[in-house]
């Protein structure tokens, strides 16, 4: 047997593991969202509870791997070396599309990419099949390839996302009647019935779901079927009763109900997914060897139809694998951030989603429905209604929902999976959790006018994106599958170094080229402030490079310069404005200080939203010129922008110093600096008006030149400020402790 397949299966071997890895970031969001959203215990508990759930459910996972072996095409019709080309284009194309969520922060389904991947490879593999075989036309390609279940897949995302919203909506609505957000006394009485109800559901889930590979044919299985009614029953009241007792402890019973789902969901999960990430692998491993006891490369793989349980040594190094990832990645805290912002209660921080038309035409029209609802239901009713959904952080935890939501999540979620299951019908986790925690956040009315639009955007570019990893999903396997079964030896060394290259510059030597602020977690009103000072620091310092670079480069009319400047300059501007639009926020967690902290922060927020918009404001325009081949600038001109930049310059230096050692003895220095660059600035006009006038410039460069004269002004100016805000605060806070 050729060396070629050896190597073959190693790939496939360290795309496993990458698949591990890629996978679990981005479905960890499915079970440990409502645990992390509610705050229910501390993260390294959550990891902890989700862990065992891996293993449990990797060592009780039967292991059959028959969608990736023969689920979406035929194997007794392709050749050895046919179906290790498209288990290879499968893996490449599925790493690199979830990879790509993983780093936009959006959550999808490892189920779909998988199942639109093997199908895209294997319409690749079967055109080369139908080309090289003349009894063959296009009409046969539906004995290679199984559409039906790609379809039901399809219909499964539809299905998904209507029930799913509508059951949490549903669910969180009358929960929230019942107990409002001041649940505790009401809770004290009834919540291990609530509580006892969930638990049922979730150990229904666990069994039906999660080790229904291994229990299922059980006698005791056959009895509970037989009798399902009377079997949940029995479970409720005992799980009640259970909970009650607890609860006569003082043990919070919705931290056990939640961390129970937390582990039932990772329980199904490694389950049931795993086949998503090592399948492929798994089945090439499992072509090679039957080809290789054969000694015929040339053999059809049909048996690859017999269904073989995967070794048990290779199940738990991947459920190691996924603990590890879940430990360790920072990419699944990112897509977990995604559902957690589109669910949070309050209205700030949205807007990062943008606006659309079909968002806005939503709420309008739901606010419309919402006017005809108050014209008929009474006044008292309404009031009566409203004064529950009046929210309260009755747990003082600061999370973004509180524990009756996070268990309404778990619990609907775990009913519609496992109804789903045993009717056979294609659910995808992913999209039934996501789409639950958003109809449990929109019944608790986190979905205020102030944010329903931002949300409805964000939720709409998450469901947009599932349809997307279909469609991308099959096109790079098709195309991959293509490259490799037709271009040979040349197009496998190429692709492997592209997708091995793709994959270590994603996971270990991606490094932003902008100042990455990494802010701090912040409690304290010194953290706060800590963070706020080093981010003022780094910003200056860095838009002192990017204005300097943009002038230089305009004047040398280098557009690869002015485009990268363009984009640190709005990566500058988009973290200002994001801290802006986290505000309020901040500000409540500076209550407890004075006045005067408080103004301080807002002042500085402000000034930096704006200086890093007048920056742009300049590296745009400045690109924009260069990059649609204007003429450049005049010789009278460059040497003015010269004159400019130098000035800026030792400005920006003594500036940078001053924040840096909290030192501005030197500050009427800067004050006479800036006058002098203001008085350099308003000569540049006048010569330049003149100019024009005299008809000696270009246009569309003296259009260029004032607005970088008018931005810098307002740049410095918005910088002077800053510091001077700096200064106030600091001699204020000396003062304060002085008097102390």
């Amino acid at each position: 047997m050729s060396d070629l397949y050896t190597v073959i299966v190693g790939i496939l071997g360290i795309l496993a593991v990458s698949g591990l890895f890629v996978g679990v970031t981005n479905d960890a969001v499915n079970f440990l969202n409502s645990a992390i959203g509610s705050r229910a215990a501390s993260l390294k508990v959550i990891l902890l509870v989700a862990s065992a759930g891996i293993v449990v459910g990797v060592v009780t996972s039967s292991g059959m791997m028959e969608v990736a072996r023969s689920g979406m095409f035929n194997p007794g019709l392709f050749t050895f070396h046919e179906v290790m080309m498209l288990y290879l284009g499968v893996m490449f194309a599925n790493i690199i599309l979830l990879d790509l969520y993983n780093s936009w922060g959006l959550p999808t389904s490892t189920t779909v990419s998988l199942i639109f991947c093997l199908l895209g490879s294997a319409i690749a593999v079967s055109i080369y099949k139908i080309s090289k075989d003349p009894a063959l036309s296009a009409g046969s390609l539906g004995q290679f390839i199984n559409t039906s279940r790609a379809m039901g897949i399809v219909s499964a995302i539809l299905l998904s996302v209507v029930i799913a919203f509508t059951c949490g909506t549903l669910v969180m609505y009358f929960s929230r009647l019942l107990f409002s957000f001041r649940y505790t006394t009401l809770f004290r009485r009834y919540g291990s019935l609530w509580c006892g109800a969930s638990l049922t559901a979730i150990v229904y889930f666990a069994l039906f779901k999660g080790l229904r590979s291994v229990l299922e044919g059980h006698r005791i299985i056959r009895l509970l079927d037989d009798h399902l009614f009377v079997a949940v029953v029995v479970c409720w009241i005992v799980c009640s009763l259970l909970l009650f007792f607890i609860q006569r402890f003082r043990i919070n019973i919705l931290r056990i109900t939640i961390l129970s789902g937390t582990f039932a969901l990772a329980l199904a999960f490694a389950g049931n997914d795993l086949v998503n990430f090592i399948g492929v692998p798994v089945a090439g491993f499992d072509a090679y060897s039957i080809a290789r006891h054969s000694g015929d490369e040339a053999m059809l793989m049909g048996a690859l139809n017999e269904n073989v349980p995967a070794n048990f040594f290779v199940l738990l190094s991947a459920g190691l694998m996924m603990i590890l990832t879940l430990w360790t990645s920072k990419k699944a805290m990112h897509v977990t951030e995604t559902e957690l912002a589109l669910s949070a209660q309050g209205d700030e921080g949205q807007e990062q989603y943008g606006s659309s038309l079909f968002s806005r035409t939503i709420v309008r029209a739901a606010l419309s429905v919402s006017a005809g609802v108050e014209r008929v239901v009474p006044k008292r009713i309404r009031e009566r209604i409203a004064r529950r959904f009046e929210y309260e952080d009755v747990e003082h935890s600061g999370a973004p929902y509180d524990m009756i939501r996070a268990t309404v999540n778990l619990t609907t979620s775990a009913l519609l999976i496992s109804l789903a299951t045993s009717l056979k019908l294609p659910l995808s986790t992913t999209y039934v959790c996501f789409m639950v925690a958003m109809g449990s956040s929109l019944a608790d009315r986190a979905w205020g006018r102030e944010s329903a639009v931002y949300r409805i955007s964000g939720v709409m570019t998450v469901v947009a994106g599932w349809f997307i990893t279909a469609l991308g999903g099959f096109l790079i396997a098709f195309v991959v599958g293509l490259a490799l079964i037709y271009g040979g030896m040349p197009a496998f060394v190429l692709i492997t170094l592209l997708c091995g290259y793709m994959l270590v510059h994603s996971n270990f030597l991606k490094k932003n080229k902008t100042v990455a602020v990494a802010v701090r977690k912040s409690e304290t009103n010194e953290d706060i402030i800590a963070a706020l000072r080093d981010e003022v620091c780094m910003t200056m310092e860095c838009a002192t490079k990017i204005y300097d670079r943009t002038l230089i480069a305009v004047m040398k009319e280098n557009r690869k310069v002015l485009r990268d400047m363009v984009k640190e300059s709005n990566d500058l501007f988009y973290q200002s404005r994001e801290r802006k639009y986290t505000l309020l926020p901040t500000l409540r967690k500076l209550q407890g200080s004075d006045v005067n902290t408080a103004h301080y922060y807002v002042q500085v927020v402000d000034y930096l939203n704006e200086m890093t918009k007048a920056l742009m404001h300049i590296t745009r325009p400045a690109f924009e010129h260069i990059d649609n081949n204007h003429e450049g600038l005049s010789v009278e001109q460059t040497r003015d922008l010269m004159d400019i930049n130098d000035s800026v310059e030792s400005i920006y230096r003594r500036i940078n110093l001053m924040l840096r050692d909290g030192d501005f003895t030197d500050i009427e220095i800067v004050l006479s600096l800036r006058d002098q660059l203001f008085e350099s600035i308003a000569d540049a006009v006048k010569s330049e008006l003149t100019r024009i006038n005299e008809a000696k410039s270009n246009t569309k460069a003296s259009m260029l030149y004032l607005t970088i004269l008018t931005e810098t002004k307002n740049m410095v100016l918005q910088s002077r400020n800053l510091l001077k805000s700096q200064q106030y605060f600091l001699k204020h806070r000396a003062e304060k402790k002085w008097i102390k």
